[in-house]
């Protein structure tokens, strides 16, 4: 059916039907299930390429690379003379790092099946990782040429904002949107042109050449305050103190301040908004709440709280500190990613104005 990037490979085929099941499992979000399913509908009918190439994405996706790579070899072993096979070897290998030997079976792959437009697809992803942007382009073009396909354009445009070409990144975004044969596609195809469109609006440099709060902002849409590059670390109390000179500067009006811990900074800054104090965990007032944190608590707890504020486009949730790894708050005092930033109001304030980024249309007043 489809295999690294969902490429169609093989149509359908009336044994596909053992595949509703995993497929389903994959959608719901309960992956773990859904790799005993696949390996059981290996086990079942090992000579079927299709469940072969979608657990391989399965585990590509979830960062199991190791384990992606033995997949591969054993899908040489089950097809041989078959170069799709190589091919997953050396996208694998290109994932763990190993890019040049990952290329060498991309291109011997290619060597033996030129008109193979997977190949050319991740010929292009690999030079991609390797910083090799006009190689990566090239190897693109040639997969389009043998197979328009959504997955394509959508990397050529990563590729193309990576190298600081944000418009006609946005072009192949808009086009990946237009091809887009699944929902998901589309979705995702759409995200990639809101990052696109704040990059631009950060600079006209590279976005490996921003810090890692512009870089947040860019991925996320939410505000940092300490974005500055350069030397940083600001306290606590600075960092509360930027927040309130953006909520003054934006002219927010909150309705209450919903407390997650016990901080002793949120009492005054309660005190400075003119707003009552209440633990979050009673409930979100009704109104335009503030919604505060040292830092995000627990991951189910937070997103469902971010999901309820988002939904009624009214308030903002506010951290003092962001990990990477945790669900973005609607405003940041700084990410922690081991880089120093320095505070910037005037950048935070962009920010917040910017029409594809967080707040854009929240109720804040």
């Amino acid at each position: 059916m489809y295999t690294t990037g969902r490429y169609r490979v093989f149509g359908t085929e009336p044994g596909e039907r053992r595949l509703a099941r995993p497929r389903h499992l994959v959608q719901e979000g309960r992956l773990v299930e859904a790799a005993e399913a696949y390996r059981s509908a290996i086990s079942a009918r090992p000579e079927w390429r299709p469940a072969w190439l979608e657990y391989f994405q399965l585990l590509r996706s979830e960062g199991q690379f190791p384990e992606a790579l033995e997949l591969a070899k054993q899908a040489t072993d089950r097809f041989p003379g078959d170069l799709v096979p190589w091919v997953l070897q050396g996208a694998a290998l290109v994932e763990l790092g190993r890019y040049r030997e990952g290329l060498r079976f991309l291109e011997q792959a290619a060597a033996r099946e030129p008109d193979l437009a997977l190949v050319w697809h991740e010929a292009g992803y690999a030079a991609f990782r390797l910083g090799e942007h006009a190689r990566a382009l090239l190897a693109l073009d040639r997969a389009f040429a043998l197979e328009p396909h959504n997955g394509t354009l959508h990397l050529r445009g990563q590729v193309l904002r990576e190298a600081g070409q944000y418009l006609a990144a946005e072009v192949a975004f808009d086009a990946a949107a237009e091809a887009a044969e699944f929902p998901e596609q589309r979705h995702a195809a759409e995200r990639e042109i809101a990052i696109t469109r704040r990059l631009a609006g950060l600079a006209a440099r590279r976005p490996a050449d921003l810090s890692c709060g512009q870089r947040w902002f860019a991925d996320t849409g939410a505000v940092v305050l300490a974005s500055a590059p350069g030397a940083g670390d600001a306290s606590e109390d600075a960092l509360l103190g930027s927040f309130t000179e953006l909520a003054q500067a934006a002219k927010w009006r909150f309705t209450a301040l919903a407390t997650i811990d016990d901080w002793p900074g949120w009492p005054r800054l309660a005190q400075v908004l003119r707003v009552p104090a209440v633990p979050a965990a009673g409930g979100i007032p009704r109104g335009i709440t503030l919604v505060v944190a040292r830092r995000p608590p627990e991951a189910d707890q937070w997103s469902r709280m971010l999901a309820r504020i988002a939904a009624s486009a009214r308030g903002l949730s506010f951290v003092l500190e962001q990990p990477p790894q945790a669900a973005a708050a609607d405003v940041a005092g700084r990410v922690l990613s081991g880089e120093s930033c320095a505070l910037d109001l005037a950048a935070a304030l962009r920010m917040t104005g910017h029409p594809e980024g967080r707040l854009a249309g929240r109720s804040l007043a």
